[in-house]
């Protein structure tokens, strides 16, 4: 197989990283590659929150358009930052292999951050989950690229920061890590980790890509989609939903909480994603969901 293919990515380091990491998995099957970066409506808001700023499609958007438009051939995103709704006439070709979906903490591990302790994060779903574990603690604000937040946290703004494993570990950045949290005490978000390779529907990259797919990886991203899908489908949501595969099959976990923690609803399943919505609404899922939005 031979052939050329344009990506379109963000700008930002970690975004070029996982661009790199699709061409180099290209052009492992002899398919010559070059990066085109677009800047998305979220890359202009560095001090509001995602959520304040307009929620879905902030990093992806741009992004699908160049992909609608044929000035790329192939979009690669974050899956978690993809709205659950498909745009029309686009696919995800492939989800290759998951890097490790869960949260970390930089800077102190949560058993050692005092009473009052800042701790920065700019997602909704860890602040709520984090406020359930630890209510004494001062959650705030924070945004930026990676290297911006370890930069705020060293400056001293922050005790703690927030961040996904996956972004530290391809930044080369594990030795920030102070602790991995698990899936029972901040459940990650939908896609949490996983690259998403995007194409137009039909088109011979389509074909190419399809090739990359993880099926472990795939599996785990759709039925924790499926959930963000039934339940609203904003990646801004205070919710985490967590596939693994273990020996004794595949189970599915899902949270919702409400924004300052102090409920939170959990529920857990065989991959069996509308059966976890069903019952996450019967014990009030929707009226916490709706508390969360701006």
């Amino acid at each position: 197989m031979t052939g050329f293919l344009t990506l379109g990515s963000r700008g930002s380091a970690l975004a070029l990283w996982q661009a790199r990491h699709v061409a180099r998995l290209l052009e492992a099957i002899a398919i010559e590659t070059r990066i085109e970066i677009i800047k998305t409506t979220g890359d202009h808001f560095q001090t509001t929150s995602v959520a304040q700023a307009g929620g879905k499609g902030l990093f992806t958007k741009e992004v699908e358009q160049a992909l609608i438009e044929r000035s790329v051939d192939v979009a690669v995103h974050s899956l978690k930052d993809l709205p659950a709704e498909a745009t029309p006439g686009l696919t995800i070709a492939a989800v290759p292999k998951r890097e490790d979906p869960r949260d970390a903490l930089a800077g102190c591990t949560l058993a050692r951050l005092k009473q009052g302790a800042r701790v920065g994060t700019g997602s909704g779903r860890r602040a709520a989950q984090l406020r359930h574990l630890r209510p004494d603690l001062a959650i705030e604000p924070v945004r930026g690229n990676v290297d911006t937040r370890i930069r705020k946290l060293k400056e001293g703004q922050f005790d703690a920061i927030m961040l996904a494993v996956a972004g530290l570990k391809r930044l080369g950045l594990e030795a920030e890590i102070a602790q991995i949290l698990s899936p029972d005490q901040v459940c990650p978000a939908p896609g949490q980790g996983a690259l998403a390779i995007q194409t137009r529907v039909g088109d011979v990259a389509e074909e190419i890509c399809r090739t990359l797919d993880d099926r472990d990886s795939r599996m785990a991203v759709q039925a924790e989609r499926a959930v963000l899908a039934g339940l609203g489908g904003g990646c801004q949501l205070p919710l985490g939903a967590f596939a693994e595969k273990t020996g004794a099959g595949w189970s599915l976990t899902a949270v919702v909480v409400s924004p300052d923690g102090s409920r939170l609803l959990r529920e857990r399943a065989a991959l069996e994603p509308h059966r976890i919505v069903e019952r996450l609404l019967q014990r009030g899922a929707a009226e916490l969901l709706v508390e969360s939005m701006p």
